[in-house]
């Protein structure tokens, strides 16, 4: 049964930590994500978890301690934005070469300088080499029902992999909105008891965690971790399916909108699909051929499923709230093209920047980028490959 309530994303997220009921918490507070740990330490206060929550001087020691967690045999998690999740890239690194299934939950904030606290995508985008599977939400049933889908996912036994569960900075992570709760019992029974196979406190079976490796031995063992992201594709719409038939919402590795007779497809991530959303039903209202790929699951990348959903359409525009700094695109437009390059696809695409350091991103900005599309397409006129939308002048 369905529980009908009225939460903010990082109470959500906080609501799916109680209900999974993990082993271990370290966490150390950064906004906007300090709710998350302050919101699970008052479950552990009260009584209606057992979770082992533990204090900790900086997030670098939180992933640590999450790491000697896991190892340990123990359901480990914790939570953090931007500068915090860079305080971690060594421990994020570890964390997914020695092929452990913690779960962070990530409330995406833009990374200093200058210094800003609202949200873009380059903490996680920033990480997105690291080895964890990173999976995006739109909305704040998203973030809750993403989280309680990753332990399924990071703990199979072809994946064994740490998972992100990211959400937009204060456009979800605080703004309230209606969402639907599974039953506790529900939730215990999908994400099951973790038992692990290898852990450092089994006495019968003594293992080594992260040992020095001899160069012989190196490729080997990034080959299999690279494997096991994409394992991890096939495992991530296996838990999809089990959970559509606990909850009846539906979950890929990316959402097609109106896509299925478009001529434009505009692709992006996270809250500003639902931006996005709105601006193609008015235009689909006055008989223009507009659509949106929401894509999801950002690590694994769906390459060659996003080279199909794609190539039938005219032009597409794809959107990244994260500059990377190579003089040539966002990480999500430079990614899209290889995988259309590489799937034989040659459709037209332009690689829009938005959003940067929390910048509002209008439906009348939708408007205007399926304006330039369609100008390009049918009137031949040049579109600037790589710009940012909504710039001061």
């Amino acid at each position: 049964m369905e529980i009908k309530d009225r939460m903010s994303g990082n109470e959500a997220v906080s609501y799916a930590i109680r209900q999974v009921n993990p082993d271990v918490m370290p966490a150390f507070p950064i906004t906007p994500s300090t709710e998350i740990p302050q919101l699970v330490s008052a479950y552990i206060a009260n009584g209606e978890i057992d979770t082992e929550f533990i204090p900790v001087e900086s997030e670098h020691s939180s992933m640590s301690a999450a790491i000697g967690a896991e190892a340990a045999g123990a359901r480990s998690l914790t939570a953090t934005s931007s500068a915090g999740l860079a305080l971690m890239w060594e421990e994020l690194l570890l964390a997914a070469s020695n092929r452990l299934p913690i779960v962070l939950a990530l409330v995406n904030r833009t990374l200093s300088g200058p210094i800003n606290i609202n949200c873009d995508h380059s903490d996680g985008m920033g990480a997105r080499d690291t080895g964890w599977i990173q999976i995006y939400a739109e909305n704040n049933q998203e973030a809750y029902d993403n989280f309680i889908q990753a332990y399924p996912i990071a703990e199979h036994e072809n994946v064994h992999l740490p998972v992100m569960i990211c959400q937009d900075g204060f456009i979800t992570s605080h703004a309230v909105e209606n969402i639907e709760l599974l039953e506790d019992v529900a939730v215990r029974n999908f994400v099951g008891d973790y038992e692990p196979e290898e852990y450092l406190l089994n006495s019968g079976k003594p293992i080594a965690v992260g040992p020095y490796s001899a160069s012989n031995y190196v490729m080997e063992a990034k080959k299999n971790q690279e494997i096991a992201m994409e394992n991890a594709k096939e495992v991530i719409l296996q838990v999809a399916q089990r959970f559509q038939k606990i909850s009846g919402r539906k979950y890929g590795l990316f959402e097609e909108y109106r896509t299925k007779d478009a001529d434009y497809i505009m692709l992006l991530m996270g809250s500003a699909a639902g931006t996005a959303k709105q601006a193609v039903d008015d235009l689909r209202a006055k008989g223009r051929k507009a659509g949106v790929i929401k894509l999801r699951v950002f690590r694994p990348f769906p390459a060659r499923e996003l080279a199909e959903a794609l190539k039938h359409c005219r032009m597409a525009a794809i959107l990244d709230r994260c500059e990377s700094y190579n003089g040539n695109g966002g990480p999500l437009g430079c990614e899209v093209d290889a995988a259309l390059f590489r799937s034989k696809v040659m459709i037209d695409t332009v690689n829009y920047i938005y959003g940067l350091g929390g910048r509002d991103f209008t439906v009348t900005e939708v408007y205007d980028i399926f304006n330039e599309l369609e100008d390009a397409v049918q009137n031949g006129k040049k579109v600037e490959q790589y710009q940012y939308i909504g710039l001061r002048k």
